[in-house]
């Protein structure tokens, strides 16, 4: 088993309702989690991308959400 030594970073994906996602980095990947599904989604090589595919991944027509590091 080997275990990461890269930086581990939690970013909170919040809407007008509330949190509805969480990005989460370790090392140079970063992976996505939607409130409304377990399943992570990535891994995507930056931050950038990552907060595309979450804001995407919340259907047409969903405002941005707002990103802060926890």
């Amino acid at each position: 088993m080997s275990m990461s030594t890269g930086t581990q970073q939690t970013w909170v994906a919040a809407g007008p309702a509330g949190t509805v996602g969480w990005i989460h980095r370790e090392g140079e990947r970063f992976t996505v989690r939607l409130r409304a599904d377990d399943d992570a989604r990535g891994p995507f090589g930056s931050l950038d991308a990552a907060k595309g595919a979450l804001h995407a991944a919340l259907g047409p027509g969903a405002d941005r959400p707002e990103f802060r590091e926890h």
